[in-house]
């Protein structure tokens, strides 16, 4: 009976066997097929490409998305270690438009949408020797100790002062001239610190932050463009809730989906570098690159968009291009070490919110700290279990990660963990994480018009191009989501 068992076995083996090896075939026949039959060519397998290609999935319009590395998702990186769940990389986004929610619909029920509990809309900032909570009222905007008298005093007129003319205005200078400069080192320094990990003074508000700069351009006032908004809630999409949010189990999840979903769409080619690409009108865009064996495949489409960094953009467009891209290869970007450090046991520690934010005025070692397992389940081995993101570096920093080793760095973030949120010296940590990003967040500084007007008349002089991506139109999962959404849309116009 047993070796009539394992002769069962061995036939039901080489069976399978035989059958995966066909679906293999299959898989590939239609991969070339759907690669011959491309309409669009996308290069970067990060948020913004995979958002543009659910939507032309959904439009049933034949595509090839080429990614570098072995994998997709580009930053976003979501690590399962001794019962934590942490985020390398972005971190969580904010439902501030509806394409975030358009596509978490396209890969359901694969990934859900996890929204963060209420604790996230407490945001703290760090003055002196604590953290305070950032007012969210009246009160609370009276009392808070973290702006000046005189600041809060001045805040009265506000709306009464004149709109600014510098179209080029930084976001530290407009809040200084609107609001105090205390606003600016306590509010907008961090804010900025925690979404640019630039200088607000550096950073120019009309294309950071656009809907800042149109508030006062339109309305006149910061104040007063805010209760006339709030008062027209009739035009507001009811999606638009501007909640925190990540998926369920990590953002990787979100990534895992839509690889699974555009595969029997469209073409997913990772590990895929481009050798060469072409443009001519009559037969439009050829893309030459190698595979994950380095066998070579030449595609062809009418329209190639692509997501990379400003610096890698002359590597993925015809040579001609190439002396064409200085104003767009000025953009900077500021680069970040994050530190992950969780504790098994810390029930004496509660931080409800958000996190904290560190102004660079207080001239500590580190950008913020992010309160992960304060806002989503299942983050942590235990119910007092906590979990800490820890940003480093950025645009002018004073600490500088590159001259520093990973243990130096670990040492530096634990230390002023425990200095802020009196941790105690006997509470040893459960996990230690480090990841270096030297090229992190693009800083939209007075550099950017030179870019925006470059990559508009590139995109003019070869048709079917869009250069997409952090390199324009903000960043964040939310503009990168709503930015693959709005060119797959348009594309899909275009085609049909």
């Amino acid at each position: 009976m047993q070796q009539v068992g394992e002769c069962l076995y061995l036939y039901a083996r080489e069976a399978f066997h035989k059958i995966d090896k066909k679906k293999e075939m299959i898989t590939t026949e239609e991969r070339q097929e759907n690669q011959h039959n491309a309409r669009v060519i996308i290069v970067g397998g990060g948020i913004t490409g995979l958002s543009l290609a659910a939507v032309l999935a959904e439009r049933e319009i034949p595509f090839v998305l080429l990614e570098k590395k072995k994998r997709l998702g580009g930053q976003i990186h979501t690590i399962c270690d001794k019962g934590y769940t942490y985020e390398l990389g972005p971190n969580t986004g904010s439902i501030s438009t509806p394409e975030v929610i358009e596509l978490f619909n396209f890969v359901a029920p694969e990934a859900v949408l996890e929204v963060a509990s209420n604790d996230a809309k407490r945001r703290l900032i760090w003055k002196g020797r604590s953290f305070h909570a950032l007012p969210s009222g009246l009160w609370s905007g009276i009392t808070t100790p973290l702006f000046t008298f005189r600041d809060k005093l001045r805040l009265l007129g506000e709306p009464f002062r004149k709109r600014g003319t510098d179209p080029l205005e930084s976001v530290g200078a407009l809040a200084e001239r609107r609001m105090g400069k205390s606003f600016v080192d306590y509010a907008v320094d961090p804010f900025i610190g925690g979404i640019y990990a630039g200088n607000p003074y550096r950073i120019v508000t009309q294309y950071a932050l656009p809907k800042l700069y149109r508030l006062e351009q339109d309305y006149g006032s910061f104040i007063g463009g805010a209760l006339r908004k709030a008062l027209n809630r009739q035009a507001k999409d009811p999606r638009v809730t501007k909640e925190v949010f990540s998926a369920e189990g990590g953002l990787s999840r979100l990534i895992e989906a839509l690889e699974s979903k555009l595969k029997t769409k469209g073409s997913v080619i990772t590990g895929a570098e481009i050798v060469h690409t072409d443009y001519a009108p009559s037969t439009g865009w050829s893309v030459t690159y190698t595979d994950q064996h380095e066998e070579k495949h030449t595609i062809t489409a009418d329209h190639y968009i692509t997501t990379v960094r400003s610096d890698l953009l002359h590597s993925v467009l015809p040579n001609e291009i190439a002396p064409l891209l200085a104003p767009i290869e000025q953009l900077r970007y500021a680069p970040i070490t994050e530190v992950v450090i969780g504790f098994d046991h810390l029930p004496e520690i509660r931080t409800k919110a958000f996190g904290g934010l560190v102004p660079s005025c207080e001239n500590c070692s580190i950008l913020g700290i992010l309160f992960t397992a304060e806002m989503f389940r299942n983050r942590v081995p235990y119910e007092d279990s906590l979990l800490f993101n820890i940003f480093m570096g950025g645009d002018e920093q004073s600490l500088n990660p590159d001259e520093y080793s990973d243990e130096e760095l670990l040492c530096i973030a634990e230390r002023e963990l425990r200095r802020m949120l009196s941790i105690p010296a006997n509470r040893n940590a459960s996990l230690q994480h480090i990841a270096r990003y030297r090229k992190a967040i693009p800083q939209y500084d007075e550099t950017s018009p030179a870019r925006l007007e470059r990559i508009r008349e590139i995109e003019q002089a070869y048709p079917g191009l869009v250069l997409a991506g952090g390199i324009r139109d903000g960043i964040g999962l939310a503009a990168r989501i709503a930015q693959g959404v709005s060119i797959g849309k348009e594309i899909a116009t275009h085609i049909k």
